[in-house]
């Protein structure tokens, strides 16, 4: 999505504004327009950003992220899986990739989360993987983490690279 037509018009607008205020008006919006430029860019962006997130939330399971290339946003829209004509009798805890991620199929609420930069590179390297959104990975890693058994992770039977020893010792 190109914005440059957004970002022109909004200039022409202030030049047509500026107009009606005579020659020191006129000068002082030329001086405006080249700083002018930038802000305007970061606002559409934060709208569309605004937008593409609330439209997910409508779209759930599906999806819509806004990317920018080159200074250019983009969106990214990724439909969700046909649902199967005939669902087991018990759908798993934790959603599968197509599935929605709230899996009782409530309202979802935002949350900051601050990640070390080392570990939000890996979770994006993950999402990719995957095919899906940061936070659509994010919420899975959640979903899975609270399946687990309570207790410590070390004490978890069937995780990998654990051992569960019995008996007696002296």
């Amino acid at each position: 999505m190109d914005l440059t037509r957004h970002v022109d018009e909004l200039q022409r607008q202030l030049s047509v504004a500026a107009a009606a205020g005579g020659d020191e008006a006129r000068e002082l919006a030329a001086r405006l327009t080249a700083p002018l430029d930038a802000a305007a860019r970061l606002v559409l962006l934060d709208a569309l950003s605004t937008a593409a997130g609330e439209i997910s939330a409508e779209l759930a399971p599906g999806s819509v992220d806004v990317r920018l290339r080159g200074g250019t946003p983009e969106f990214v829209v990724t439909a969700p899986a046909p649902t199967p004509a005939a669902a087991p009798a018990a759908a798993p805890a934790v959603p599968a990739p197509g599935q929605p991620a709230d899996a009782e199929g409530g309202a979802t609420t935002r949350t900051t989360l601050r990640l070390p930069d080392h570990l939000k590179a890996r979770a994006e390297d993950a999402a990719a993987r995957d095919g899906v959104s940061v936070n659509t990975w994010l919420v899975r890693a959640v979903a899975a983490a609270l399946e687990q058994p309570a207790g410590r992770p070390d004490q978890q039977e069937g995780r990998p690279g654990t051992t569960r020893l019995t008996g007696w010792v002296r």
